[in-house]
């Protein structure tokens, strides 16, 4: 076993499935010489070349363009955006051709990843600290990743190469050196796509949430398991599309009282569309209304004060799991 951090994790990844398929290569902005902005691709060009590992001009539409095609080609591509805000640049080529070319052209293969860091409390300011899961949830075609930890990112960013459909891959930035975890050497680690993972056992209430968030759940759940006797389960959904809707189900039906809790801004976030399936599904099972702890509906400031108000805290999922508990 080997202690990682969830950078290094999914550094691992990517070499392995390298050396795995000749047919994976990387694109992106500086990730040949310089590594990358966060060093995740830094020594890949010396070992593999500059025909699997490709220094891009500053354009996210020709590096998803590219990538589209390389796949199409029988190739699996994986591009690096230096921050996932900038995604939105290559809006159009990702939701109107890349996620629609198996529906419009006979099952056109299009097997790319599209990886890059997300989320803020780091300081990052509205440019380089967005959290845009919702912004692609609506898009039939693509696939949506979110690790928390350092083997899901390693076992998820495998799992989202050897894929068959377009995988965005986002790895939250405060964690990349924040985490750390024991890794086997030797063992091979896939985590399959689309499989919630239940971070804690819980009886009295659940929060659902997904990255950096669940290590806010997991203090929050600690909290009031020490000061108030509650029993809270934590379920990292991990994979958003395709969500496990069996696991939500699941976990609502155990524990009757739901929290969701989730670093994007409230209005038009997972958090509602998650609300809906709940009701839909288990509306019997529930013992009071579902609540959401999300970021306030504003652009995020540099200031950390302001930052810190702005995105949901620890201290924000306990007094909102202190009102589903007393409900």
């Amino acid at each position: 076993m080997t202690e990682v951090t969830y950078l290094e994790a999914i550094r691992q990844g990517l070499w392995e499935e390298m050396e795995r398929d000749e047919r994976v290569f990387l694109l992106g902005e500086d990730i040949g010489a310089y590594g990358g902005a966060f060093k995740v691709t830094e020594g890949f060009l010396k070992q593999f070349g500059d025909d699997r590992v490709i220094d891009t001009p500053i354009s996210e539409t020709a590096i998803v363009g590219a990538a589209a095609g390389a796949a199409h080609m029988g190739l699996r591509p994986v591009c690096e955006m230096q921050f996932m805000d900038f995604l939105s640049c290559a809006y159009s080529m990702l939701t109107n051709y890349v996620a629609t070319a198996r529906y419009r052209a006979g099952g056109l293969p299009t097997p790319l990843v599209i990886r890059g860091p997300v989320g803020g409390y780091v300081r990052g300011g509205p440019f380089h600290s967005q959290m845009p899961e919702a912004a692609y949830l609506h898009t039939p075609g693509l696939k949506i990743v979110c690790p928390a930890t350092a083997r899901d990112a390693k076992g998820l960013i495998k799992s989202a190469i050897r894929d068959e459909d377009p995988v965005l891959f986002f790895e939250h930035k405060y964690l990349y050196r924040r985490v750390r975890e024991s890794l086997p050497e030797q063992e091979e680690i896939l985590t399959p796509l689309g499989e919630a993972r239940c971070a804690r056992e819980g009886t009295d209430m659940c929060i659902i949430t997904w990255s950096a968030m669940v290590f806010h759940a997991l203090e929050a759940a600690e909290q009031l398991e020490r000061e108030d006797g509650l029993s809270v389960e934590v379920l990292d959904l991990r994979t958003l599309l395709p969500m496990d809707d069996a696991a939500i189900d699941r976990t609502v039906k155990k524990t009757n009282r739901v929290l969701i809790a989730h670093e994007d801004t409230r209005t038009g976030g997972v958090a509602g569309e998650i609300t809906a399936r709940i009701n839909e599904r288990c509306f019997e099972y529930l013992d009071a209304p579902v609540r959401r702890v999300a970021a306030l509906d504003v652009p995020l400031p540099f200031a950390p004060p302001l930052e810190d108000y702005v995105l949901p805290q620890t201290a924000d999922l306990v007094r909102a799991s202190r009102w589903l508990a007393a409900y």
